[in-house]
């Protein structure tokens, strides 16, 4: 069994059927001012339930690829959500 990468963000976009953007932020430090600074991502998820909508949060894990730009299906919508 192998381990899959897990990513944890906000749904800002229902992309089509079956399918989410999800925003994902990340901290990182400046290599040369020493400071945290934000860095963001987007990723294209799989719905199979339609059951996102815009502002939720979840978590989402690594597949197969779905298309060209998915290869994460969605795992859990986190508690606390909209």
């Amino acid at each position: 069994m192998t381990h899959k990468r897990e990513i944890k963000g906000e749904v800002i976009k229902i992309a089509g059927n079956k399918s989410a953007t999800v925003l994902v932020e990340r901290l990182v430090i400046h290599p040369r001012y020493h400071k945290t600074v934000k860095r963001f991502k987007k990723y294209i998820i799989h719905d199979e339930n339609n059951s996102l909508s815009v502002g939720d949060k979840v978590v989402a894990v690594e597949c197969r690829p779905m298309s060209k730009t998915k290869s994460f299906r969605l795992q859990t919508i986190e508690t606390g959500a909209k």
